[in-house]
């Protein structure tokens, strides 16, 4: 007998039951909903046999893990059904990803639209006939030899490739196979909702060397109207899209002259420097000096970070007299050595310095997305020196500056405590003291967080804060890295109150993370009506004839001189088609002036919503204007 630990008390069950079995006992809607389990807390498939004392949680669609189950299930529905249409099509892999799941297809039949929707057709039958899945494993040269008898090559080549002693696991519903390590839904009859969103091109293992395959994209859901709120929440995430607005608004431009490298236009710039003053400002509330690093410094320093030996494949090189270089892929070393330059105290301690540093990483031209995935960004970083015993106060002041920073642009956040890589360095000791540190930090702050086990940098544990914008989409944004070992690697000290040398620990923290990923993040979430005070043109001044123009750049003149950025629409144009390219423009307001307003010293007051907030003195506009952009305010 095995004890077994549920949410509410222990029960004692038969050695080798799963959690289903587990989750049939408890009730048989517990059974019908559930998509994967954890043991112990480690994710697993409902189908594991339990031979010792443990604890068990029923993971249903609710839970991200068993979402991943869900859609990982849909996704060998749709191979299914590929196999069933078009049998000589190849099948490579297809696994659950943040929001659905793809296939790779090696297929000679270009999977159109009409294909997709041949597809959906045969996978509504499959859910149907709700097939019962099964997981059964073979040995290693009986596994290869099965996919050479089902000529799938794809396969074969993954299985080659396994470490020796791996168990090789299979799932099968009705005639289709797959090779896959699961977890899976017991049936297909379990998915009720799911839509094929779209298919492109996708190298084999991402390589550009190898051959293109066909990836067909999906999204699935336990419920009809989910996945209808799902789509709907698509279609808007389209009209919000950074690249179109980006366009429309002349803020930036993506030119085939520099692929992955973003123009900013004259609006753009105004919105990135808005951010950035401000960005200035509160990081000097919060008691940062400010440093510029080398955009290019020599192999020896890359060598000495480790960034040659490890990070080579993603940095640009040069060679300047018979020397090697390297265009910085990040700030971290530069840093290192400012604070080398000249000799420390623990008085000095902790040390925050902060840099906008232009980086540059090589990606590859598949992977570029707007300004999403560059190949040359802006990040926002700091380098805070301290002693052990600050480690915890200085992760709290970071993380009240994340609050303030993100609350001006109206965004929540996750927190994600991320603990020690299988290839990390330095004492493992030392790596549970800071991880510690981190956790007690975000808990006494009231501060909620999930553990993202073993996905810290190899040189230290870290917080990841992912941001929700106003559709619910997640971006990880803010990140507070702990570092022990670059102050190592560069034999950073600091004379302590002993008056003995000591070596300061690291933190590494972003906020906006990339400056230009954010403003794509913040240009989708406010759908471009960016809030007064960072809109590139705040107000917009339309007089309703040229009879009025002179008063219309009077009133235009008194706003510039109050610090509002402001335009006057003298064109020869109808007040009407003024005021929709204004709405178009998404500027906040507009103001049209008159004869009656000239003669009161006064303009009638719009905003971009197409709401007539009526008649205002000049002054009373500029009070008003001010307030709300002193203030920050969110429309």
């Amino acid at each position: 007998m095995v004890k077994i630990k549920l949410r509410d008390d222990v029960r004692e069950y038969e050695n080798g039951i799963t959690p289903y079995q587990i989750a049939e006992s408890i009730s048989a809607g517990l059974a019908r909903v559930a998509c994967a389990a954890k043991i112990d807390g480690k994710g697993c498939d409902l189908r594991t046999p339990i031979e010792n004392d443990c604890a068990v949680e029923i993971l249903t669609f609710d839970d991200p893990y068993g979402k991943k189950a869900f859609w990982h299930t849909t996704s060998h529905v749709l191979a299914q059904a590929v196999k069933r249409l078009y049998p000589e099509v190849k099948l490579t892999i297809g696994p659950a990803i943040e929001e659905g799941f793809y296939y790779d297809f090696d297929s000679d039949q270009p999977f159109t639209p009409d294909v997709l929707e041949k597809l959906e057709a045969e996978m509504k039958k499959i859910v149907k006939e709700n097939e019962k899945i099964e997981r059964f494993t073979l040995p290693r040269e009986e596994a290869i030899a099965f996919m050479k008898e089902r000529n799938e090559p794809y396969k074969v080549e993954l299985i080659e490739d396994l470490p020796e002693g791996e168990v090789i696991s299979f799932y099968r519903q009705g005639e289709f196979v797959d090779l896959c390590a699961g977890p899976h839904l017991m049936a297909t009859g379990t998915i009720k909702a799911f839509k094929l969103t779209q298919c492109n091109s996708a190298y084999w293992r991402g390589d550009a060397k190898n051959k293109t395959l066909q990836r067909v994209y999906g999204i699935s859901y336990t419920k009809k109207d989910e996945l209808e709120a799902y789509l709907t929440r698509i279609e808007e995430a389209k009209k919000r899209d950074h690249r179109k607005l980006g366009k429309e608004l002349g803020l930036f431009a993506l030119l085939d002259e520099g692929p992955g490298f973003p123009f900013f236009l004259p609006k753009g710039m105004v919105l990135r420097n808005t951010l950035l003053e401000y960005w200035r400002e509160v990081h000097k509330r919060y008691g940062y000096v400010e440093i510029s690093t080398p955009m290019i410094l020599n192999r020896t320093l890359w060598e000495r970070s480790g960034h040659w030996d490890h990070y080579k494949e993603n940095m640009y090189t040069t060679v300047i007299d018979d020397t090697d270089f390297a265009i910085k892929p990040m700030n971290c070393p530069g840093g290192m050595l400012v604070y080398k330059l000249e000799p420390h105290s623990y008085r000095d301690l902790p040390l925050r310095v902060a840099e906008l540093g232009l980086v540059h990483r090589h990606e590859l031209s598949g992977a570029l997305h707007g300004l999403f995935r560059v190949r040359c960004f802006t990040q926002d970083d700091a380098h805070i020196f301290m002693t052990w015993d600050q480690m915890k106060d200085e992760i709290k002041n970071v993380v009240r500056l994340f609050d303030e920073v993100y609350s001006v642009f109206g965004l929540t956040y996750q927190i994600e405590v991320s603990t020690m890589p299988e290839d990390h360095i330095g004492d493992v000791k030392d790596w549970d003291f800071a991880t510690e540190t981190l956790e007690a930090a975000v808990k006494e702050m009231g501060k909620d967080y999930v553990i993202n086990e073993g996905d810290g940098a190899f040189y230290g544990p870290k917080l990841d804060f992912h941001l929700a914008d106003s559709l619910g989409r997640t971006w990880q944004c803010g990140t507070i890295q702990l570092d022990m070992q670059l102050p190592e690697r560069f034999e950073l000290e600091y004379t302590g109150a002993d008056n003995e040398k000591h070596r300061p620990v690291m933190i590494h923290r972003v906020v906006l993370g990339s400056v230009e990923r954010f403003i794509g993040v913040i240009t989708e979430h406010f759908a471009g009506a960016f809030p007064l005070w960072l809109s590139p043109v705040q107000v917009s001044v339309i007089p309703i004839s040229n009879a009025f123009n002179d008063y219309a750049q009077e009133v235009r003149d008194r706003l510039d001189a109050a610090g509002i950025r402001v335009e006057a629409d003298l064109r020869n144009e109808t007040m009407k088609l003024k005021i929709r390219e204004a709405q178009l423009q998404k500027t906040p307001y507009m103001l049209v002036v008159g004869e009656r307003e000239q003669n009161e010293n006064a303009a009638s007051v719009r905003n971009r919503k197409g709401e007539n907030l009526g008649a205002m003195s000049v002054d009373e506009v500029i009070a008003k204007l001010r307030r709300e952009i002193d203030d920050k305010v969110i429309d």
